[in-house]
């Protein structure tokens, strides 16, 4: 499982020219989940997201997390996170989990966040989405709970 974490003062989602999720202040979090990925991911990687020191304190030290500086996620289902680009010029998503299984556990990670006491928004699942962010810094994270100490 994989997330792209960015840093935003902004960020909305829109479905066919409607806004559907947006927050403020916080984290734009692209969700990408592989073959074999289960609840165990899910908890490494909301508690990394939760708790990430990416915000700066009054020294302007990346020092804070999002529960202490009282951010919002918003958190998008993205499986080209997934995508492999070794071979030729198209993109293969042959790594990414099948969308049944992807959208159980983007549900279950949405829980995840939200057992933070974080206000969670949300993309949807599967949809054409438009996605709008103002990326503060700019910090953008990738984190894999494949490749974390087990």
């Amino acid at each position: 499982m994989r997330v792209l974490i960015q840093r935003v003062t902004s960020a909305r989602v829109k479905v066919e020219q409607e806004i559907i999720g947006e927050i403020g202040r916080g984290l734009l979090v692209l969700l990408g989940v592989t073959t074999g990925d289960n609840e165990d991911d899910i908890s490494y990687l909301a508690n990394k997201t939760a708790n990430l020191r990416i915000f700066e304190d009054d020294q302007g030290k990346m020092n804070l997390s999002l529960l202490e500086v009282g951010g919002e996620i918003l958190l998008v289902s993205q499986f080209t996170l997934y995508a492999d680009c070794r071979k030729g010029r198209r993109p293969s998503f042959q790594e990414a989990a099948r969308p049944e299984v992807s959208e159980e556990l983007y549900l279950k990670f949405i829980e995840a966040m939200k057992g933070y006491g974080l206000k969670v928004a949300t993309g949807s699942f599967g949809a054409d989405m438009k996605v709008e962010l103002v990326n503060d810094g700019p910090v953008t994270i990738m984190i894999d709970s494949n490749q974390r100490n087990k």
